[in-house]
């Protein structure tokens, strides 16, 4: 995933709607129908911001004591893994004065893990999400001058496929997806809903007494930390590209040691005092890391070189290049310990693209 930025659309972008605000929709048509008797093809609702969106009913069905109603989720232009979900609604009613109570129907997740908005054994059905339902619900009864105690249970058919594909397995989600956004509205190709997957990580990690995690660019550096120390799955935080993002939250919320793990351009990019590690927003400075080469004692054919190299791989190619990711190591974990809590150890873990350790500085 960590190339997205790259592969951005150079046209304007589309936004989209969550989860969360299609099984609002949903909620709210199947309410609607279970009191009127009838189904309308759109439903409207509110979400927090104010805006009124309308979604067409891609399946329905009416009982004597329920109704269910599905929204085919369009997360616009962004590159979301639940695009083209069906998110279905299951509204019953409950006694007078229970309220909404929330369900985990086919696909829909269960929260096993403490430190995540959602304690264990509830539907992983956030708090905004939640929220959005609700008052949806209220709407409707209001409308027909009752109450909405009911019953409602989220499933997304597939959706345990597509759970493998996104964070919930290593923060305790099994058997589906999350029902996600705060908003309602997808923004395509943002940074917040990884940063908020970053944050949820260090949540769970901090709730279970973890004392290690790791933080890795990409999937070859994760695979090489988590061998190299035999970490287990909640251990591991997909940084991705938001260094910054994640040293932040990590400077409130501290664990004991955190090892930060990447390749050599990424890590560069690092120990030159960037937070965001994608190509598209910063770059390596070749003539600052030919200086750097220089007082790690490279000869002067090698600091030619990486003047006038074309990319860090080339750099890495060099007989020397090891006492050069080692220093480069050092400056990193010096940048990334000058943005987190002082009591937090932090390694560093230079990879090639093999996954060859270059350069490790830390604990033993």
């Amino acid at each position: 995933m960590n190339d997205q930025d790259s592969r951005k659309p150079d046209r304007p972008l589309r936004k989209g709607w969550t989860t969360g605000a299609c099984a609002a929709a949903a909620a709210k048509a199947a309410f609607e129908a279970l009191l009127s008797g009838h189904f309308s093809e759109t439903v409207t609702i509110r979400l927090p911001r104010g805006e009124r969106p309308s979604f067409p009913l891609a399946d329905c069905r009416l009982e004597s004591d329920r109704a269910t109603a599905a929204i085919v989720k369009d997360a616009g232009d962004d590159p979301d893994v639940t695009h083209g979900a069906l998110i279905r609604a299951t509204v019953s009613r409950i006694g007078p004065g229970d309220g909404v109570v929330f369900r985990a129907g086919d696909g829909v997740g269960t929260v096993t893990r403490a430190g995540l908005p959602i304690p264990p054994g509830e539907p992983a059905i956030n708090p905004g999400p939640r929220s959005m339902i609700a008052d949806a619900l209220g709407e409707v009864a209001e409308a027909h001058d009752t109450t909405a105690d009911v019953e409602v249970t989220i499933s997304v058919p597939g959706g345990a496929e597509l759970a493998e594909k996104t964070w919930n397995p290593r923060l305790g989600i099994v058997n589906g997806i999350s029902i996600l956004g705060t908003t309602g509205v997808v923004v395509p190709y943002s940074c917040s809903a990884w940063i908020h997957s970053i944050h949820r990580g260090i949540d769970v990690a901090r709730a279970s007494g973890t004392q290690h995690i790791a933080a890795a660019t990409g999937r070859v550096s994760e695979q090489a930390v988590r061998a190299r120390f035999d970490l287990p799955l909640e251990s591991l935080i997909d940084m991705g590209d938001f260094v910054g993002g994640m040293l932040k939250y990590l400077r409130s919320h501290p664990v004991p040691r955190v090892t930060i793990a990447g390749g050599f351009a990424k890590l560069i990019k690092l120990a030159q005092g960037h937070m965001d590690l994608h190509s598209a927003r910063s770059q390596v400075d070749f003539h600052r890391l030919a200086a750097r080469a220089k007082a790690a004692g490279l000869p002067g054919d090698a600091q030619a070189t990486i003047q006038q190299a074309a990319s860090a791989g080339e750099v890495l190619d060099l007989p020397d290049a090891d006492h050069l990711a080692h220093a480069i190591a050092v400056d990193a974990q010096a940048v990334a310990m000058g943005r987190t809590d002082s009591q937090t150890v932090l390694d560093i873990l230079i990879v090639d693209r093999s996954g060859r350790t270059r350069a490790y500085v830390g604990q033993a």
